[in-house]
């Protein structure tokens, strides 16, 4: 009964480590996730704001 016991604790403690990883990887992916949509946001920003040419046909050829 106490071989058991123990395997249960050392089952139980493994799978808090686990969890405690899996944990500090859903933190940084989602650090990693809002500091994209921050930058995303910014260069939707600057896409949004006038476009200088209306359209292909007029912009400059490529020598220029």
């Amino acid at each position: 009964m106490e071989s058991r016991v123990n395997e249960l604790e050392a089952k139980i403690s493994l799978a808090e480590d686990l969890l405690d990883a899996v944990n500090r990887t859903v933190f940084r992916q989602q650090q990693q996730i809002e500091r994209l949509q921050r930058e995303l946001r910014v260069l939707q920003q600057r896409d949004a704001g006038p476009a200088e040419f209306a359209s292909p046909a007029d912009e400059p050829p490529p020598h220029y």
